[in-house]
């Protein structure tokens, strides 16, 4: 053999190592990565029962609901669908109605989503980056702003005493959310 196959030789067997440690880091990840559905995703069916998650979205006005042993149910939605959570532990302390959460877990057959980890927003102008994201391209949210009612369009001027605002400045969040646009999936149950 020659000098120049047995460098060759080294080269392609250094290589082929190098495939297999990547094969294999990247197959013991694949079990790790956790992916972000959004209640509207999840509302579709996009999402088996079992698959691990995690949902974003804000938390729905008037659905948090405690129960006893730390059990707590309430509602995430994206404006579009609302998709029932359940979670047992103590949830942090910047949860609250109306505002942005993370909940990580499983979907249950039933539409549940059973969390077994909650992440709440950090100050009151925070929304998690996969919520905003998601949002954002319903054009609900805009940078700045915050949550919108209705994806950005030519909304109709109405005057309030000597001002003129746009029906979009006038309404609030509590305004947009009514039985008929809200699907809710799962049945909250009873303890």
């Amino acid at each position: 053999m020659t000098r120049k196959s047995r460098r060759l030789i080294l080269i392609a067997a250094c290589g082929a190592v190098l495939a297999l440690a990547l094969g294999l880091i990247l197959s013991a990840m694949s079990g790790s990565i956790v992916f972000f559905r959004s209640p509207t995703e999840v509302a579709a069916q996009t999402v088996a029962p079992g698959t691990r998650f995690r949902l974003g979205g804000l938390v729905k006005d008037g659905s948090l609901q405690r129960g006893p042993d730390q059990t707590v149910d309430f509602a995430v939605t994206d404006t579009n669908a609302t998709i029932a959570v359940q979670y047992r532990g103590l949830l942090p302390d910047l949860f609250r109605e109306g505002q942005g959460v993370v909940a990580e877990g499983t979907l249950l057959p039933g539409g549940i989503f059973r969390a077994d980890t909650v992440l709440a927003k950090h100050d009151e102008s925070y929304m998690p980056r996969e919520v905003a994201d998601a949002l954002k391209a319903q054009g609900r949210w805009q940078e700045g702003k915050g949550m919108v009612d209705k994806p950005a369009a030519a909304a109709p001027e109405t005057k309030t005493g000597s001002e003129t605002k746009t029906a979009s400045e006038t309404k609030t969040i509590s305004e947009t959310k009514t039985a008929a646009g809200d699907k809710t999936l799962g049945q909250r149950s009873e303890r």
